[in-house]
């Protein structure tokens, strides 16, 4: 190692302090080749000589396993197996009808078959109060029954009526002044 050192060869790579036997070992080996093909190929001939031989398959581990023998008795009594079958049986079972419960005879009468078609239901009509009209009738909602406390509504003409169509929005100022003021329904 002293004779490459000097003779001015490059050394392949620096040496940690607990590497150092390592290095010392394949300082010779590193002659032929680059730094950056040991760190690809690693060093040659360390682990054998023959670089076309195959790996072995068969390991140390397995050529010393010997499988464990059945001891030829029996380990467990009838008695206890029965027992053991008889309670997994009965779990499963348990389990079967929890998750799958019975299905229930599906009803296919209606709502009308079932309330309205009933021995004994006497339908009831209401008399009227007052008499209706659907045409011109006003509907009662709770904005036309609350329409006095609804802020940012225009001021209402009538109470009978209080949402019904008007123009006043789509007419110009202009020509609104000189509208008269609408007559009354009451």
């Amino acid at each position: 190692m002293t004779e490459r050192a000097a003779s001015g060869e490059k050394k392949v790579g620096k040496c940690l302090l607990h590497n150092w036997a390592e290095e010392r070992a394949v300082a010779d080996l590193d002659i032929e080749e680059t730094n950056s093909q040991i760190r690809t190929h690693g060093h040659r001939e360390i682990l054998t000589m023959d670089q076309q031989s195959e790996m072995e398959t068969f390991t140390t581990m397995k050529a010393a396993y010997i499988p464990p023998r059945h001891p030829g008795v029996r380990l467990r009594g009838i008695r206890g197996e029965l027992l053991e079958k008889h309670i997994a049986q009965m779990i499963s079972e348990k389990i079967n009808a929890e998750l799958s419960p019975p299905t229930l005879k599906t009803d296919f009468s209606s709502t009308t078959q079932k309330d309205f078609c009933v021995e004994g239901f006497v339908p009831l009509s209401h008399k009227t109060t007052q008499v209706h009209d659907y045409k011109t009738d006003q509907a009662i909602t709770f904005w036309s029954e609350n329409y006095q406390r609804i802020q940012g509504v225009t001021p209402i003409q009538t109470s009978k009526a209080p949402f019904r169509k008007s123009a006043r929005f789509s007419t110009p100022v202009s020509e609104q002044l000189d509208e008269p003021e609408f007559p009354s329904d009451n």
